[in-house]
């Protein structure tokens, strides 16, 4: 899964919760944040084995920190106490709650995608639903999810700016999506593959950032749901 899981910081995005779009976009990929540092430290570890899925050449065979079940439950509970703490009186428990959701939806959206190598605990009972290998259906399954959180996101926002700047950045998710997919050369190295992810999920988290930025500039700030225009 890769920009399906941005259509859960789109879906969860509101002016009520009044949380940034770029926390959510780091929230949603947290766990491939902090995994994609762990690889290049030799602390979890990834090999490439071309035709191991139809999607992908990934065997992702020790992660236990990161995308087990109970590393996601920890770091989904950090989330909430971090957000907590940084935003302090101007948030409220169900807005950090949200946050830590959007932590804990990587690793649902992955149990679909992934094959077994997501572990319960440590490095055991590994699950996974294998959708990787059903490339076609697994486009599908990410382009849905990004468009749903998408248009659940426009039809919460009043600001034509904004709408028209997340549209664009939606489609250009997608054309990088069927890159990925379909025509991207497959990584050949552990360490690449890292590399290039951590520098794409800081990409799109610095343009949620500016986008949003971009719009309350042109709009004079938020405005409260239902409130005046």
């Amino acid at each position: 899964m890769f920009v399906g899981h941005y259509g859960v910081a789109f879906a969860v995005k509101s002016e009520r919760n009044q949380i940034p779009l770029w926390v959510l976009f780091v929230a949603v990929q947290l766990l491939d944040f902090l995994w994609a540092p762990f690889v290049l430290l030799g602390i979890e570890k990834v090999r490439m084995v071309p035709g191991i899925t139809a999607t992908n050449s990934l065997d992702l065979y020790y992660m236990p920190y990161t995308h087990s079940l109970v590393g996601t439950l920890i770091w989904s509970g950090a989330a909430f106490l971090i957000y907590k703490l940084v935003r302090g009186a101007k948030t409220s428990n169900t807005a950090a709650l949200i946050v830590a959701f959007a932590v804990f939806s990587h690793w649902i959206l992955d149990l679909i995608v992934h094959r077994p190598d997501l572990a319960i605990y440590d490095n055991v009972l590994k699950v996974g639903f294998g959708l990787w290998n059903h490339r076609c259906l697994e486009f599908a399954l990410e382009i849905a999810i990004l468009v749903g959180g998408i248009l659940i996101y426009l039809k919460r926002n009043s600001s034509v700016a904004r709408k028209a700047g997340i549209a664009t950045f939606g489609v250009v998710l997608i054309l990088i999506q069927v890159w990925n997919t379909f025509a991207g050369r497959r990584p050949t190295s552990d360490r690449i593959f890292a590399i290039t992810a951590l520098i794409f999920y800081t990409l799109f988290a610095g343009i949620a950032f500016l986008l949003e930025k971009r719009s309350k500039l042109a709009t004079g700030g938020d405005r409260p749901i239902g409130g005046p225009d």
